[in-house]
């Protein structure tokens, strides 16, 4: 009888739940412009981070960001607000994954949640030397997450359409 080696076993594919996160961030006077509301650059810093959460527990390797697909500001966060950022991998292709992040801002004072943003951003799993390492499938289980699975083909040829004249470009 065959064994899987340990290398296997980090390829076998696996349920978008375990990619799941949640991270939460409180805006201090730090992160806000001089209005109070919350920096958009500080935003997509905690996008960022949020997304590598969900691409490390997926990929079980380093990450680094590829692309951040495009992002809306819906609703300005505040000083004292909660922001609450959810993530989970949407799609995985040979070395890259999509990883979906969204916003909410909280005002615990009045009870009160909105939804602050939303973005698709592209991590490659790497190895220690820089190198692109495969990522195991990911499975979708839910209606939604199977639309996002979708989704997430779609926007990679989106994606790759508008960087074909780029490259070309630089030739």
């Amino acid at each position: 009888m065959q064994t899987m080696t340990d290398k296997d076993d980090l390829m076998m594919p696996r349920p978008v739940r375990d990619s799941q996160s949640e991270m939460a961030e409180i805006v201090l006077p730090n992160d806000t412009n001089p209005l109070g509301a919350l920096l958009g650059g500080r935003l997509m810093h905690w996008i960022d981070m949020a997304g590598a959460m969900a691409a490390h527990r997926h990929s079980r390797n380093y990450v680094v960001t590829a692309a951040i697909d495009h992002l809306d500001f819906l609703t300005p966060a505040h000083v004292g607000d909660l922001v609450i950022l959810r993530s989970s991998v949407n799609r995985v292709f040979h070395t890259s994954m999509e990883v979906g992040v969204k916003v909410f801002v909280e005002n615990y004072l009045l009870d009160q949640c909105q939804h602050v943003s939303s973005a698709y951003l592209t991590f490659v799993a790497i190895d220690g030397g820089g190198r692109h390492l495969p990522v195991p499938a990911v499975i979708p289980e839910t209606e939604e997450q199977r639309r996002r699975y979708e989704d997430a083909g779609r926007r990679r040829e989106i994606r790759r359409d508008e960087l074909e004249p780029r490259r070309l470009s630089r030739r």
